[in-house]
């Protein structure tokens, strides 16, 4: 049941372009730099905020020397805001789409493995379905693509929540974990020794996923416990044509999850470093927003994902 004092706020305080002045607030930090961005003065600014701050009852900005920055209640609202308009833009987009003919759009997030795997068959029989659907896909690590998630530039990922903070906000179907490997090419100088050490490892030029992912931590913790200094010689990447192409021309070593690595391994391009480290990722899953209606193109890709999750028996989800 809605709070009739939040209705009334919404329906007799709050503007569009203050929604809009929260939002450029947060990225320039400075009121004369989001009023150029919102198309407004600076006086006319000052007064939405003013008054935005005085209907909310707090302060949402401290003014500093030079700019402003957001209090604990600035960033709530400057989430919020971003999540209100990326919903009427995507309203504005399906009533656009409808009347070209279209049939909805939706934007999604996959972490790697997923991206390989599970998305393209969702993908294939959303196609099969609704042709016109327009998909959009974002491959990346978990954290920045919650972000967008929850500001309602993504309308579900496949990935990781891995703050409290955020679960709140959002419904999650866990899938599956993923077990990783060290793979080399064939014929690599390491490949097929049974007496690998980690030092030995710490040695050799990695390809590595980029700071702040899971993968990257744990391998980071593994040889900072060993008292071992992280790889030299490394490469980040998170593209797994990359990551291949790099592995099969050269001596570098990669952790990848066993599923990716397979169809290399089959065709004898690469091959599995005989040691186990012990490397394996929380489980990772479907992830929406909680209690947000989905548009009838991230219904259906929805639908289509736990279908194929179904069919592969990795996961029960509801």
């Amino acid at each position: 049941m809605s709070d009739p004092r939040s209705d009334r706020f919404v329906r007799s305080h709050l503007k569009t372009r203050q929604l809009v002045l929260l939002v450029e607030l947060g990225r320039h930090g400075s009121i004369l730099h989001a009023a150029q961005a919102a198309n407004l003065t600076q006086p006319a600014a000052s007064k939405l905020l003013a008054d935005l701050e005085h209907a909310l009852g707090v302060k949402l900005f401290e003014r500093l020397p030079r700019g402003v920055a957001p209090t604990w209640y600035g960033e709530v609202m400057i989430r919020r805001a971003g999540a209100a308009l990326a919903e009427l833009d995507a309203g504005h987009q399906e009533v656009m789409e409808l009347l070209a003919g279209l049939s909805g759009r939706v934007a999604v997030g996959a972490v790697l493995t997923p991206s390989t795997t599970l998305l393209p068959a969702a993908v294939i029989a959303l196609k099969a379905r609704q042709p016109r659907v327009h998909v959009s896909i974002m491959v990346d690590t978990s954290k920045p693509m919650i972000q967008l998630l929850q500001k309602g530039e993504l309308d579900l990922v496949l990935g990781r929540v891995l703050d409290s903070e955020s679960a709140a906000q959002l419904s999650f179907e866990p899938l599956t974990d993923e077990p990783h490997c060290l793979v080399v090419r064939a014929g690599h100088p390491l490949a097929g020794r049974g007496d690998l050490s980690l030092p030995e490892l710490a040695l050799q030029s990695w390809i590595l996923p980029p700071s702040g992912s899971i993968l990257r931590d744990r391998l980071t913790a593994l040889f900072l416990t060993a008292g071992l200094d992280q790889p030299q010689q490394a490469v980040e990447t998170l593209s797994l044509p990359v990551v291949t192409s790099l592995l099969a021309q050269s001596d570098m070593v990669s952790a990848l999850p066993v599923e990716l690595a397979r169809p290399y391994l089959d065709t004898g391009l690469l091959t599995v470093l005989e040691v186990d480290l012990g490397l394996r990722m929380d489980a990772y899953g479907i992830v929406t927003r909680r209690g947000h209606q989905l548009s009838p193109g991230a219904e259906l890709m929805l639908t289509c994902l736990r279908e194929e999750v179904r069919r592969r028996g990795i996961g029960a989800p509801a």
